[in-house]
Formats: structure tokens, C-alpha cells, sequence
């Protein structure tokens, strides 16, 4: 989300200043456009020339420094921000910006900023939980200011507290969730989907299981690409893997777990993207401990039974909902990913071919054809996971739209 935003960073004098240099490396790095203003306490802590080499333009300081009479700076930099964000902001900063104080550069431009403002308090814990402060961050939330929860760390002063300037991945993450939720014209916006994703395990006593090789990432490409999209997503998965915070994550083990959370959640969904790779069978007498071997040369038998058909049985169930299901197979792909299409009524599938290291289960990359209900067939060659998904969510917007 923050490719080609122009985001004004606003510096103030907290021990911090020397972190948000790598901040403003990540937005860049993520293909924003930065610039920078800081107030004079702030470059006591990191010289303004490290921010101005880094961003590749000048820093603001003085708000009579005007340098081109054509425009006003504090005026020209908050107009052509997409967003602000204050980091670190002091509670000194936060209790002028509450308070409509503008003495400064920083708070003068933030005055007359009109687009969406985000600030990272950090601070001494007094200092954060003081009365004062606490008000001045309420009045500013209910002005619809954005704020990042500092973290409970170690502090300058020497001891643990909460007001410590928070890891800038959990910043960026967070600024991106709230750049998506500001942004109205996002194609699935006011559009509920439901992404299952991972191998599910069935288990055979408290320490050993029935799984498969995928690993969860084609689920998770494929509901972050509908996030970012503008959808409401809600991802019930299997794997371990981590998702943005703004997507409603539902962990689950089994077959039958993962059955429960979808039927529960099937009826107020717009689409339903089946990318799991769901056990067919469980165990059908798991033990409560764990087995132990004999010295019997008898073989082990394990007794498994059918686990339920989750995507055959809400196509059964299926109103208005769209349905997407994916098909990994080893051998005849296209044969068996038409027949899944029609028995499991269908609106899409994603048929992909197994078994290889460089792609499907397990890997970061895919190739993968897509049918659709009405006889359309895509073909996607070998990419990113990620880029697969965008494809598969473009054309979900394009059925969607018809």
C-alpha cells in the first residue's frame, strides 16, 4: 500500500530519532516517496543531513527558512502528503498537535494538514501514562488520528515501561493497514471472503500425525491479495504462518476444525477460496496417549475413516456466494480439476500440479490454470506464489463485476 504514496515524516526530540532513520528506509523500500521535517530537538539526537542524503531531499527545520517564494513550505509539504506520520512523537509534540499549537515547522505543517495523520508515541512510562498525555492522545483519536501502541520494553532510564518505541516492521504494518482502511475506491471493498490455507493434521496420538506437504503459502498469498484488494478477509488456516494484523486469522488443526470454522462462517460470506490442501481421511480411533512399539513382530494397523468434503458440501449450500477451489494433482490435471469444478458446483478452480520441487506444495513458486464455471481457461506460468494470487484475485474482481 505504500508504493507511490508521499508520506511526510515528522521528526521530534526523543532518543528514538536515530531508529526512524531505518523507518524511513522501509518506506522508501516499499516504494514511497519521503520527506522529512524535523523539529529542533530532534536533530540534537540524528543530523538532519542523514535524513536529507537518505531521502534525497531537503529537511525542514525552520519554519521562516523559506528558500522558494513561490510557495509556503510548512503549507506545500502538508498538501502534497498522502499521509503524516510523527515518529517518535514526544508527549511535548503530541500534547501541541492536541492542541492546535503551532510553533514550530512540524506543528505548524500539521496544522494545515487535511489528509490522515499516524503517530508513534515513545516516551518514559510516566510520561506515557500521565493524565495529560492520555487526554491529549484521546482528543486526537477522536479527531480520527491514527496511533501506534508503544511497546513494554527497555527504556533509556534504565528500567522496563511501557513508552518504548515500537519495532518499525510492527509501524510499517500497521501504517499499511491504515492507508487500506482510508482507501474507499479499493475494487472488493464492503466484499466478506473467506481463504482457507494449509495442510491440515490428523492425529494419530498427542505426538505424532497424518499430514501433507503444503505449507500454507498459496492460502496466505491469496487472502493478503484480497486484503490488499480492500476485501474483509478472514483466513481460517492450518500453517503457522504469519499474517497482517488485519486479517481475521483463525488457526485450526484437523479436517473437522477446519470444517467448523468455514461452515460457521460460510453464510455471511460473499466468497469462499478453498486453497487448503484438506486430509481426506483421519484416524478413525486416535489414541489419548501416546503408543508405545512392542516387540511383537506384528504390524501396526491404523484404521482410517472419511473426513468431510468441506467444498463439495458449501457448494451444496451455496446462495449468492462465489466459490473458488483448487485442485492438486499429480497426474491428468485438466480432467480432474473440470470434474471437481462441476461435482462441488463451483464458480472457479485453481488446478496445479504436485509432486515437483519448484513449485506447488511446499515451494515459493506455482504454475497453475484456472477455470471458470462458463468454460474460460487461464493459464498461468511458473511465478511467485504471491503473483498467482494477485492473478487469481483480479479475475475473482472481474467475475465479480460481470
Amino acid at each position: 500500500m505504500l508504493k507511490d504514496k508521499n508520506i511526510a515524516l515528522y521528526v521530534t526530540g526523543g532518543i528514538a530519532v536515530y531508529k526512524v532513520v531505518d523507518l524511513m528506509r522501509g518506506f522508501i523500500k516499499q516504494g514511497a516517496n519521503v520527506r522529512v521535517a524535523m523539529t529542533e530537538s530532534a536533530t540534537q539526537f540524528v543530523s538532519p543531513l542523514t535524513f536529507q542524503i537518505l531521502s534525497t531531499h531537503e529537511v525542514h527545520i525552520d519554519t521562516f527558512d523559506e528558500r522558494n517564494p513561490e510557495i509556503v513550505a510548512h503549507v506545500n509539504i502538508s498538501d502534497w502528503a498522502d499521509v503524516s506520520v510523527v515518529a517518535p512523537a514526544t508527549a511535548n509534540s503530541i500534547a501541541k498537535i492536541a492542541h492546535g499549537i503551532g510553533d514550530n515547522f512540524v506543528t505548524s505543517a500539521l496544522l494545515a494538514t487535511r489528509t490522515p495523520i499516524f503517530i508513534v508515541p515513545a516516551m518514559n512510562t510516566d510520561m506515557y501514562e500521565n493524565p495529560a498525555t492520555q487526554a491529549n492522545i484521546e482528543t486526537l483519536k477522536s479527531r480520527n488520528v491514527q496511533f501506534v501502541e508503544p511497546d513494554i520494553g527497555f527504556l533509556a532510564e534504565g528500567y522496563e515501561g511501557k513508552g518504548r518505541y515500537p519495532e518499525n516492521e510492527r509501524i510499517i504494518e500497521e501504517l499499511n493497514n491504515f492507508i487500506l482502511s482510508k482507501t474507499v475506491d479499493l475494487p472488493l471493498r464492503n466484499r466478506k471472503i473467506l481463504v482457507s490455507a494449509g495442510g491440515t493434521i490428523e492425529r494419530i496420538d498427542p505426538v505424532r500425525y497424518i499430514t501433507n506437504d503444503s505449507s500454507g503459502k498459496m492460502g496466505h498469498a491469496v487472502a493478503e491479495a484480497a486484503y490488499k484488494s480492500g476485501a474483509d478477509v478472514t483466513l481460517v488456516t492450518a500453517s503457522k504462518l504469519p499474517t497482517p494484523s488485519g486479517i481475521n486469522t483463525i488457526r485450526v488443526d484437523s479436517a473437522n476444525d477446519m470444517y467448523d470454522e468455514i461452515n460457521q462462517h460460510f453464510i455471511d460470506m460473499d466468497v469462499l477460496i478453498m486453497a487448503a490442501a484438506v486430509s481426506d481421511y483421519r484416524v478413525a480411533n486416535a489414541a489419548d496417549s501416546k503408543m508405545k512399539k512392542d516387540d511383537s513382530s506384528e504390524p501396526v494397523t491404523i484404521e482410517l475413516t472419511e473426513n468431510p468434503d468441506i467444498l463439495k458440501t458449501m457448494g451444496s449450500k451455496k446462495k449468492d456466494q462465489f466459490l473458488i477451489g483448487f485442485a492438486a494433482e499429480t497426474d491428468n490435471l485438466e480432467e480432474y480439476a473440470k470434474k471437481k469444478l462441476k461435482e462441488k458446483n463451483l464458480n472457479m478452480i485453481v488446478a496445479n500440479e504436485v509432486g515437483q520441487s519448484d513449485r506447488g506444495f511446499n515451494a515459493d513458486e506455482n504454475q497453475v490454470i484456472i477455470f471458470t464455471d462458463d468454460g474460460e481457461r487461464i493459464e498461468v506460468p511458473l511465478t511467485t506464489k504471491s503473483e498467482v494470487a494477485n492473478i487469481l484475485v483480479n479475475k475473482l474482481i472481474e467475475e465479480l463485476n460481470k
